[in-house]
């Protein structure tokens, strides 16, 4: 299909050498103008949107049925290794264990003062004890996925709490260009689900798989998540919100997950 389509685009016998191979650039890759107006309208959206001011790195590891157990002391040993570290400035937001979802599947967020204070905390990672704790996880990998998100602005993430319970975390891959229409409509309707769960936080993607947002809720339990979004659905305006920001969705998860014991946030 590509090819048909560049095949119907004659360019006269006329036409320069530089000036064809500028339109040819401009059908199979978009022309520079395009391209850099593209990722002004990215970096525009962020501060529209966004926080700015911290990186939560999603780490995802994917692990070997039988290794639970020896994956779950080396990841307690490594992260909340990272946490105590004075020399780090990363925070750990959380570890948890998936329990309804991809099966034998651990989240841990981490938190990073920005690009630069990502790009320093790992060289410094890459330098100390810390790696080579990691590196005795490596084998125990199935596979391993590292995202790059910010926050939103109208919900920072919260600090460490201990309440009990169990966390969703929902995930949705939005149409490209549509994040500030569902940041929109999603602020709006927020305060109907606010009233009835703890929020933890609400985050888009910035590295890795990009058009995709995230946010995390604790509940008791699954009954009482049942609950509480039942109640949720009664309050003015949160249907409207659903429907708005479901209709920008190509595709949405949910995860149930539970907290390892070293997550600060449990």
């Amino acid at each position: 299909m590509l090819l048909s389509t560049v095949r119907s685009t004659a360019i006269p016998r006329t036409t320069t050498p530089r000036l064809a191979r500028g339109l040819l650039q401009t059908i199979l890759h978009g022309s520079p103008q395009a391209k850099a107006e593209g990722e002004i309208e990215i970096q525009q959206h962020s501060k529209l949107v966004g926080r700015g001011k911290y990186i939560h790195a999603f780490e995802t590891h994917r692990i070997k049925p039988d290794a639970t157990e020896e994956y779950k002391q080396l990841a307690e040993e490594y992260y909340d290794g990272l946490a105590k570290d004075p020399s780090i400035g990363v925070k750990l937001t959380g570890s948890w264990e998936t329990t309804v979802g991809a099966q034998d599947t651990y989240v841990h967020i981490l938190e990073y003062e920005n690009y630069k204070g990502y790009d320093k905390d790992l060289e410094i990672i890459s330098q100390s004890k810390h790696h080579e704790v990691y590196k005795k996880i490596l084998p125990l990998l199935q596979t391993r996925n590292i995202q790059l998100n910010q926050e939103f602005a109208f919900w920072a993430s919260s600090p460490p709490r201990t309440q009990g319970g169990i966390f969703e975390l929902r995930t949705y891959q939005l149409m490209p260009g549509t994040l500030l229409e569902w940041e929109s409509a999603w602020r709006r309707g927020i305060e109907a689900r606010r009233r009835f769960a703890s929020p933890v936080g609400a985050w888009f993607s910035q590295v890795g798989r990009l058009h995709q947002v995230h946010h995390m809720w604790q509940y008791e339990s699954l009954a009482a998540r049942k609950e509480l979004r039942t109640k949720a659905w009664a309050v003015d305006g949160w249907a409207d919100t659903v429907d708005k920001t479901s209709k920008l969705a190509l595709q949405m998860d949910s995860s149930i997950l539970v907290p390892l014991p070293h997550s600060p946030l449990r």
